[in-house]
């Protein structure tokens, strides 16, 4: 996946937005204020950070030991760091996606609502 790709992708939810805080080379996509991926777009390889289901975590990791760790300056438990070029871009879209669900999972009923993934 290219980083073009990836951002598209990422900016593809419903609410999601690309923000800096931690300067310009890192993006930080986010819904309602919430990280859902973080990643550098120009770095080589290109790797994104993505919250993930603990249990699920551990599964990929084993599956796929040279494309996915515990995420990178991340809560290693509830994050993992996922180098693009390592994983098929269908499964790379999956787990975007997985990580953007488990954030909304999180926020109050009626936003949730407002952004169509009760």
């Amino acid at each position: 996946m290219t980083p073009e790709r990836l951002r598209a992708f990422c900016l593809e939810f419903n609410a999601s937005v690309e923000e800096f805080p931690f300067g310009p080379e890192t993006s930080v996509f986010k819904v309602l204020g919430k990280l859902f991926a973080l990643t550098a777009l120009d770095a080589r390889p290109l790797t994104v950070n993505l919250k993930c289901d603990p249990d699920e975590a551990v599964r990929l990791r084993e599956e796929h030991p040279a494309a996915i760790v515990p995420g990178w300056h991340m809560n290693k438990r509830h994050w993992n760091t996922v180098t693009a070029s390592g994983i098929p871009d269908k499964l790379l879209r999956e787990l975007i996606e997985d990580s953007y669900d488990l954030v909304v999972a999180g926020l109050p009923k009626a936003e949730r609502l407002k952004l169509d993934r009760p």
